[in-house]
Protein backbone atom coordinates (compact mmCIF):
# COMPACT_ATOMS: atom_id res chain seq x y z
CA UNK A 1 0.00 0.00 0.00
CA UNK A 2 1.48 3.31 -0.88
CA UNK A 3 2.20 6.07 1.17
CA UNK A 4 -0.14 8.75 0.29
CA UNK A 5 -3.19 6.02 0.74
CA UNK A 6 -1.79 5.04 4.11
CA UNK A 7 -1.86 8.81 4.86
CA UNK A 8 -5.25 9.79 3.56
CA UNK A 9 -6.53 6.58 5.43
CA UNK A 10 -5.51 7.77 9.00
CA UNK A 11 -6.94 11.27 8.17
CA UNK A 12 -10.15 9.75 6.98
CA UNK A 13 -10.01 7.38 10.20
CA UNK A 14 -9.62 10.64 12.22
CA UNK A 15 -11.89 13.03 10.57
CA UNK A 16 -14.60 11.14 9.65
CA UNK A 17 -15.73 10.26 12.95
CA UNK A 18 -15.42 14.32 14.09
CA UNK A 19 -16.97 14.88 10.84
CA UNK A 20 -19.96 13.03 12.09
CA UNK A 21 -19.59 13.83 15.38
CA UNK A 22 -19.32 17.81 15.05
CA UNK A 23 -22.41 17.77 12.11
CA UNK A 24 -24.46 16.14 15.36
CA UNK A 25 -23.37 18.51 17.69
CA UNK A 26 -24.35 21.10 15.48
CA UNK A 27 -27.72 19.73 14.76
CA UNK A 28 -28.94 19.41 18.08
CA UNK A 29 -27.45 22.72 19.09
CA UNK A 30 -29.37 24.36 15.98
CA UNK A 31 -32.43 22.53 16.71
CA UNK A 32 -32.45 23.80 20.41
CA UNK A 33 -31.71 27.57 18.97
CA UNK A 34 -34.34 27.25 16.22
CA UNK A 35 -36.74 26.16 18.94
CA UNK A 36 -35.85 29.00 21.34
CA UNK A 37 -36.30 31.81 18.58
CA UNK A 38 -39.63 30.11 17.58
CA UNK A 39 -41.01 30.35 20.91
CA UNK A 40 -39.53 34.01 21.32
CA UNK A 41 -41.39 34.89 18.53
CA UNK A 42 -44.66 33.55 20.19
CA UNK A 43 -43.74 35.26 23.79
CA UNK A 44 -43.89 38.48 21.35
CA UNK A 45 -46.79 37.33 20.32
CA UNK A 46 -48.51 36.60 23.43
CA UNK A 47 -46.80 40.48 24.76
CA UNK A 48 -48.89 41.80 21.81
CA UNK A 49 -52.16 39.89 22.99
CA UNK A 50 -51.75 40.81 26.75
CA UNK A 51 -51.54 44.28 25.43
CA UNK A 52 -54.27 44.18 23.45
CA UNK A 53 -56.24 42.70 26.79
CA UNK A 54 -54.99 45.42 29.09
CA UNK A 55 -55.74 48.18 26.60
CA UNK A 56 -59.91 46.97 26.12
CA UNK A 57 -60.03 46.81 30.13
CA UNK A 58 -58.35 50.11 30.98
CA UNK A 59 -59.07 52.14 28.04
CA UNK A 60 -62.24 50.72 26.21
CA UNK A 61 -64.58 49.21 28.98
CA UNK A 62 -64.85 51.96 31.11
CA UNK A 63 -66.61 54.33 28.56
CA UNK A 64 -69.27 51.59 27.72
CA UNK A 65 -72.16 51.26 29.01
CA UNK A 66 -72.66 47.57 29.09
CA UNK A 67 -75.46 47.53 31.51
CA UNK A 68 -77.52 50.19 29.45
CA UNK A 69 -76.05 48.76 25.97
CA UNK A 70 -79.15 47.84 23.96
CA UNK A 71 -76.75 45.05 22.17
CA UNK A 72 -73.97 43.43 23.93
CA UNK A 73 -70.94 44.59 22.07
CA UNK A 74 -67.82 41.62 22.45
CA UNK A 75 -65.12 43.92 21.07
CA UNK A 76 -65.51 45.63 25.00
CA UNK A 77 -64.17 41.75 26.22
CA UNK A 78 -60.47 41.29 26.60
CA UNK A 79 -60.61 37.54 25.65
CA UNK A 80 -62.14 38.76 22.26
CA UNK A 81 -59.90 41.87 21.39
CA UNK A 82 -57.23 39.70 21.90
CA UNK A 83 -58.27 37.29 19.72
CA UNK A 84 -59.24 39.08 16.88
CA UNK A 85 -56.38 41.49 16.78
CA UNK A 86 -54.45 38.57 16.44
CA UNK A 87 -56.15 36.75 13.92
CA UNK A 88 -55.18 39.99 12.05
CA UNK A 89 -51.67 39.46 13.07
CA UNK A 90 -51.57 36.00 11.78
CA UNK A 91 -51.62 37.32 7.99
CA UNK A 92 -47.63 37.81 8.48
CA UNK A 93 -47.49 34.69 11.06
CA UNK A 94 -49.45 31.64 9.86
CA UNK A 95 -47.88 29.05 11.33
CA UNK A 96 -49.01 30.47 14.42
CA UNK A 97 -51.96 30.07 16.56
CA UNK A 98 -53.76 32.20 19.83
CA UNK A 99 -55.85 30.69 22.42
CA UNK A 100 -57.75 32.31 25.13
CA UNK A 101 -58.45 28.48 26.76
CA UNK A 102 -60.96 29.26 29.61
CA UNK A 103 -62.63 26.79 31.51
CA UNK A 104 -66.15 28.04 32.10
CA UNK A 105 -66.11 31.07 29.10
CA UNK A 106 -68.99 32.99 27.94
CA UNK A 107 -68.07 32.46 24.02
CA UNK A 108 -67.98 28.66 23.79
CA UNK A 109 -65.53 29.14 21.21
CA UNK A 110 -63.14 29.72 24.10
CA UNK A 111 -63.74 26.66 25.88
CA UNK A 112 -60.51 24.83 26.76
CA UNK A 113 -60.16 21.48 25.41
CA UNK A 114 -59.10 18.70 27.68
CA UNK A 115 -55.54 18.94 27.20
CA UNK A 116 -55.49 22.50 27.32
CA UNK A 117 -57.70 21.86 31.22
CA UNK A 118 -55.28 19.09 32.05
CA UNK A 119 -51.77 19.99 31.08
CA UNK A 120 -51.71 24.11 31.24
CA UNK A 121 -54.66 25.84 32.85
CA UNK A 122 -54.82 23.28 36.05
CA UNK A 123 -51.11 23.40 36.33
CA UNK A 124 -51.71 27.68 36.79
CA UNK A 125 -54.38 27.18 39.22
CA UNK A 126 -52.35 24.44 41.27
CA UNK A 127 -48.83 26.00 40.76
CA UNK A 128 -47.48 30.22 41.59
CA UNK A 129 -45.81 29.88 37.85
CA UNK A 130 -46.30 32.97 35.54
CA UNK A 131 -45.42 30.97 32.33
CA UNK A 132 -45.02 27.52 30.72
CA UNK A 133 -43.69 26.12 27.73
CA UNK A 134 -43.11 22.65 25.99
CA UNK A 135 -43.61 20.06 22.70
CA UNK A 136 -46.49 18.44 22.53
CA UNK A 137 -48.33 16.04 20.09
CA UNK A 138 -51.41 18.11 18.87
CA UNK A 139 -54.93 16.02 17.43
CA UNK A 140 -53.35 15.76 14.25
CA UNK A 141 -50.60 13.31 15.36
CA UNK A 142 -47.53 16.53 14.71
CA UNK A 143 -45.43 18.11 17.05
CA UNK A 144 -45.89 21.58 17.74
CA UNK A 145 -44.36 24.03 20.33
CA UNK A 146 -46.21 26.39 22.89
CA UNK A 147 -45.88 29.23 25.06
CA UNK A 148 -48.70 30.06 27.67
CA UNK A 149 -49.50 32.15 30.51
CA UNK A 150 -52.55 31.95 33.00
CA UNK A 151 -55.64 34.09 32.78
CA UNK A 152 -56.18 35.74 36.14
CA UNK A 153 -59.12 37.91 37.55
CA UNK A 154 -57.05 40.50 38.59
CA UNK A 155 -59.90 43.51 38.25
CA UNK A 156 -63.11 43.52 39.98
CA UNK A 157 -64.47 45.33 36.56
CA UNK A 158 -64.09 41.38 35.13
CA UNK A 159 -66.62 40.37 37.68
CA UNK A 160 -69.28 42.90 36.51
CA UNK A 161 -69.76 39.69 33.69
CA UNK A 162 -69.13 37.12 35.31
CA UNK A 163 -70.19 36.86 38.84
CA UNK A 164 -73.90 35.74 38.62
CA UNK A 165 -75.96 35.45 35.44
CA UNK A 166 -78.63 37.90 37.55
CA UNK A 167 -75.95 40.45 37.94
CA UNK A 168 -74.73 40.31 34.26
CA UNK A 169 -76.13 42.47 31.52
CA UNK A 170 -79.25 41.66 29.81
CA UNK A 171 -77.54 42.34 26.71
CA UNK A 172 -74.86 39.50 27.60
CA UNK A 173 -77.36 37.31 28.29
CA UNK A 174 -79.50 38.01 25.19
CA UNK A 175 -76.28 36.98 23.45
CA UNK A 176 -74.54 33.87 25.09
CA UNK A 177 -77.61 32.96 27.66
CA UNK A 178 -76.91 32.33 31.40
CA UNK A 179 -75.15 28.88 31.54
CA UNK A 180 -71.87 29.77 30.79
CA UNK A 181 -69.41 32.00 32.07
CA UNK A 182 -70.73 32.94 35.29
CA UNK A 183 -69.10 32.06 39.14
CA UNK A 184 -65.76 33.62 38.18
CA UNK A 185 -64.10 34.59 41.65
CA UNK A 186 -61.65 37.79 42.15
CA UNK A 187 -57.42 36.47 41.73
CA UNK A 188 -58.88 33.39 40.44
CA UNK A 189 -57.20 31.71 37.54
CA UNK A 190 -59.68 30.86 35.02
CA UNK A 191 -57.75 29.83 31.92
CA UNK A 192 -54.68 30.33 29.96
CA UNK A 193 -53.18 32.24 26.75
CA UNK A 194 -51.70 29.38 24.36
CA UNK A 195 -49.48 30.34 21.66
CA UNK A 196 -49.13 27.67 19.46
CA UNK A 197 -46.34 26.56 16.43
CA UNK A 198 -45.24 23.70 14.64
CA UNK A 199 -42.39 22.23 16.11
CA UNK A 200 -41.63 21.48 11.74
CA UNK A 201 -40.96 25.75 11.34
CA UNK A 202 -38.20 25.67 14.00
CA UNK A 203 -36.48 21.79 13.01
CA UNK A 204 -37.01 23.29 9.01
CA UNK A 205 -34.82 26.47 9.90
CA UNK A 206 -32.93 24.19 12.02
CA UNK A 207 -32.27 22.52 8.90
CA UNK A 208 -31.74 25.28 7.07
CA UNK A 209 -28.83 26.23 8.81
CA UNK A 210 -27.28 22.74 9.07
CA UNK A 211 -27.30 22.28 5.56
CA UNK A 212 -25.17 25.71 5.36
CA UNK A 213 -22.34 25.17 8.64
CA UNK A 214 -22.06 21.41 7.28
CA UNK A 215 -21.15 22.68 3.80
CA UNK A 216 -18.58 24.74 5.24
CA UNK A 217 -17.10 22.31 7.06
CA UNK A 218 -17.08 19.75 4.55
CA UNK A 219 -15.18 22.57 2.26
CA UNK A 220 -13.32 22.62 5.13
CA UNK A 221 -12.50 19.47 5.21
CA UNK A 222 -11.76 19.49 1.65
CA UNK A 223 -9.30 21.42 1.16
CA UNK A 224 -7.19 20.65 4.23
CA UNK A 225 -6.89 16.92 2.83
CA UNK A 226 -5.83 18.38 -0.72
CA UNK A 227 -3.14 21.03 1.19
CA UNK A 228 -1.98 18.01 3.65
CA UNK A 229 -1.90 15.70 0.08
CA UNK A 230 0.40 18.08 -1.62
CA UNK A 231 2.28 18.89 1.29
CA UNK A 232 2.84 15.34 1.43
CA UNK A 233 4.04 14.59 -1.88
CA UNK A 234 6.52 18.30 -2.07
CA UNK A 235 8.01 16.98 1.24
CA UNK A 236 8.14 13.06 1.70
CA UNK A 237 6.56 11.55 -1.70
CA UNK A 238 8.85 13.51 -4.27
CA UNK A 239 11.87 12.93 -2.64
CA UNK A 240 11.53 9.55 -1.84
CA UNK A 241 10.81 8.89 -5.27
CA UNK A 242 13.92 10.55 -6.41
CA UNK A 243 15.87 8.19 -4.04
CA UNK A 244 14.29 5.10 -5.24
CA UNK A 245 14.86 6.71 -8.86
CA UNK A 246 18.52 7.22 -8.10
CA UNK A 247 19.35 3.68 -5.78
CA UNK A 248 17.82 2.02 -9.53
CA UNK A 249 20.12 3.91 -11.77
CA UNK A 250 23.04 2.99 -9.05
CA UNK A 251 22.17 -0.60 -9.00
CA UNK A 252 22.67 -0.53 -12.93
CA UNK A 253 25.78 1.01 -12.77
CA UNK A 254 25.00 4.46 -13.57
CA UNK A 255 27.58 6.37 -10.98
CA UNK A 256 27.08 9.64 -13.67
CA UNK A 257 24.13 10.88 -12.14
CA UNK A 258 24.73 14.46 -10.10
CA UNK A 259 24.50 14.21 -6.18
CA UNK A 260 21.45 15.41 -4.21
CA UNK A 261 21.77 19.06 -3.12
CA UNK A 262 21.40 19.52 0.91
CA UNK A 263 17.85 20.78 0.97
CA UNK A 264 14.39 20.32 2.19
CA UNK A 265 13.07 18.98 5.55
CA UNK A 266 15.75 17.90 7.87
CA UNK A 267 15.20 13.88 8.02
CA UNK A 268 15.00 14.21 3.41
CA UNK A 269 18.34 15.87 3.87
CA UNK A 270 20.09 12.87 5.75
CA UNK A 271 18.51 10.65 3.85
CA UNK A 272 19.98 12.78 1.04
CA UNK A 273 23.27 12.55 2.79
CA UNK A 274 23.20 9.00 3.61
CA UNK A 275 22.69 8.29 -0.48
CA UNK A 276 25.49 10.50 -1.44
CA UNK A 277 27.44 8.56 0.85
CA UNK A 278 26.78 5.40 -0.12
CA UNK A 279 26.93 6.42 -4.06
CA UNK A 280 30.47 7.53 -3.44
CA UNK A 281 31.61 4.35 -1.48
CA UNK A 282 29.87 2.43 -4.49
CA UNK A 283 31.90 4.92 -6.89
CA UNK A 284 35.45 3.83 -4.93
CA UNK A 285 34.73 0.62 -4.79
CA UNK A 286 34.19 0.15 -8.58
CA UNK A 287 37.38 2.61 -8.90
CA UNK A 288 39.22 -0.40 -7.18
CA UNK A 289 37.85 -2.92 -9.09
CA UNK A 290 38.40 -1.98 -12.42
CA UNK A 291 42.07 -0.80 -11.01
CA UNK A 292 43.03 -4.69 -9.92
CA UNK A 293 41.26 -5.80 -13.06
CA UNK A 294 43.64 -3.79 -15.06
CA UNK A 295 46.48 -4.88 -13.47
CA UNK A 296 45.86 -8.47 -14.29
Amino acid sequence: MKIRTRFNLALLAVFLPGFILSVWVTHELLIENAKSEVLADAGLIMETAMSVRSYTIDEIKPHMDVEQAPEFLPQTVPAFAATEVFERLRKNYPDYSYREATLNPTNIRDKATEWEQYNVVYKFRSRDMQELEGERIGPDGKKYLYIARPIKITNQACLACHDTPKSAPPSLIAKYGDRHGFGWQLNEVVGAQIVTVPSQLAIENAQRAVWIVTGLMLGLVVALFVVLNVVLHKVVIKPVQNVSYQSDQVSLGNLNIPEFEDKGAEEIRQLHASFNRMRRSIEKAMHLLNMDATRK
